[in-house]
């Protein structure tokens, strides 16, 4: 590697790194409640596959474009943008939230192997079970992941208060999460055409689609309202968590000329481990001891199984009961009357049929350390 090259990548990483130090202590948005068998299972997994997933390639974090991005976003150290602590899940929490999505690509590229009537030259060069192709998808599907979650950091202005620092600050931090979001995609999707698949593209494509339409009813939609029902919920939570896992899922087979059995399977093994996920960590607050002040999504899949079950008028009631007088809500006192019903018992019943429905569709693929270790990231999530 040339100096130039090093420098850049140290440049990059020095700012990363500094950004993150500076964001430990703002908005936690990369913080997953998982259990540590999550992360022994994600990092046995990991050994699976040959090395660690990265949210970004290191040609990506070695571009002269992502340089001068990293330089500018600099200036933010000192505010209170949440783009700070992005930088931060991305340089310390790896281990500790949902970056896997380009790993369970490789897993059930690996665990599938290659299709036995697939006699194409172009996928001669298999390495580890995985072909170069289920690799760059695998990188594609997470540049895509984190474009988003960058572009979710941008603050509303709106919503703006003097607590939150400086207007100039939080507006300037707005641009820098457009700009480095958008350069991200931007990636994802010339390494996208370079696979030279239609169908892969297609798939990808309407994943893409899928995510921001699902962020769009996520921010649309008034929790307190109470207008999203169970079904609702797990529609709008497959768009946005997990429509791009379960068609890189099914892409994965397609570059390795799996039939169509072979790419349902695996697109619903990510469609429900995905889900279950989901669950799991909206359950965290209710389950986990020591989260009694946490506080939680009133769009959470208890508070909405609770919903459901004391109807409109008395959710409506409960809320002005756990409220003071500026409209801030108890939640503690909130959790504990929705403890008493049974949302959170229905929440991990629906918890545990994701988890088992994604056991149920690794079944059809041959027995190895892959699928073993996809067998046991569907188990996980059904844990607390």
């Amino acid at each position: 590697m040339s100096n130039t090259v090093k420098n850049k990548c140290n440049f990059s990483c020095k700012i990363l790194s500094r950004l993150a130090y500076i964001g430990r202590r703002h908005l936690g948005i990369f913080f997953n409640p998982s259990t540590s068998n999550w992360t022994k299972v994600v990092s046995d997994a990991e050994k699976i596959v040959g090395y660690p997933t990265s949210f970004m390639s290191l040609r990506c974090l070695l571009s002269d474009e992502l340089s001068n991005v990293a330089m500018h976003v600099r200036k933010l150290v000192g505010t209170k943008h949440p783009l700070l602590n992005t930088a931060r899940g991305f340089v310390y929490d790896s281990r500790n939230n949902l970056q896997m999505r380009g790993l369970i690509v490789l897993l059930m590229s690996k665990a599938a192997g290659p299709c036995p009537s697939n006699s194409d030259p172009i996928c001669d060069g298999m390495v580890s079970g995985i072909y170069p192709s289920q690799r760059n998808l695998a990188e594609i599907t997470e540049l895509i992941h984190t474009a988003f979650l960058v572009h979710r950091g941008i603050v509303n202005l709106k919503e703006w208060t003097n607590s939150d620092g400086p207007l100039k600050d939080m507006q300037f931090g707005n641009k820098m999460a457009v700009l480095s979001g958008d350069f991200l995609l931007a990636n994802a999707c010339t390494g996208l055409a370079q696979l030279n698949d239609t169908k892969v593209v297609e798939l990808i494509s309407s994943a893409i689609g899928d995510v921001v339409q699902g962020i769009y009813h996520e921010s649309s939609s008034s929790a307190e309202e109470g207008n999203l029902t169970v079904a609702s919920w797990e529609d709008q939570t497959f768009l946005s968590h997990g429509a791009l896992l379960a068609k890189s899922c099914q892409a994965a087979m397609k570059l390795a000329r799996h039939g169509t059995e072979a790419q349902n399977l695996a697109f619903q093994y990510g469609k429900h481990l995905a889900l279950g996920h989901k669950l799991n960590s909206d359950l965290q607050p209710f389950v986990k001891s020591g989260s009694e002040a946490a506080v939680f999504s009133l769009d959470s899949a208890p508070v909405i199984f609770h919903r459901q079950i004391v109807g409109p008028e008395r959710w409506r009631h409960q809320l002005k009961q756990v409220q003071n007088m500026a409209r801030q809500i108890d939640y503690t006192k909130l959790r504990g009357l929705i403890k008493m019903d049974r949302g959170v018992s229905q929440a991990l019943d629906l918890c545990s049929y994701h988890g088992n429905k994604a056991l149920e569709a690794m079944k059809c693929f041959p027995p190895s350390e892959a699928r073993s270790a996809l067998e046991n990231m569907a188990c996980a999530v059904t844990k607390f």
